[in-house]
């Protein structure tokens, strides 16, 4: 069970976009995560007539690692910390390390 996953709310706490919020799009293998609207970047396209692609500069989403994002916590409306707990009947679920709450239910 990962600690991130996608359609979660995300806050970044480090690098060139700190402090932005978004929603992950994709979790990929090696620990790195696509969120929606961060870590954009510049790239040039070559055009492919057969397949339809114009040519020119694009805006894509790159990955970002895991290490430098927080889960939203709504009730603190901050950044948190995650951690996994099991209830009574032997769910493992996540919780917010701060209030305690399930991420969840």
């Amino acid at each position: 069970m990962q600690k991130i996953r996608k359609g979660d709310d995300i806050v970044v706490r480090t690098g060139k976009d700190k402090g932005k919020s978004g929603r992950v799009v994709k979790v990929l293998k090696d620990n790195k995560i696509l969120v929606e609207g961060i870590n954009q970047v510049k790239k040039t396209q070559k055009a492919n007539p057969n397949a339809g692609v114009s040519g020119g500069i694009i805006s894509k989403e790159m990955p970002i690692d895991i290490s430098n994002i927080g889960l939203y916590n709504p009730v603190t409306k901050k950044a948190d910390r995650i951690g996994f707990k099991f209830l009574e009947d032997g769910k493992k679920v996540r919780y917010f390390k701060s209030t305690n709450e399930l991420v969840d239910l």
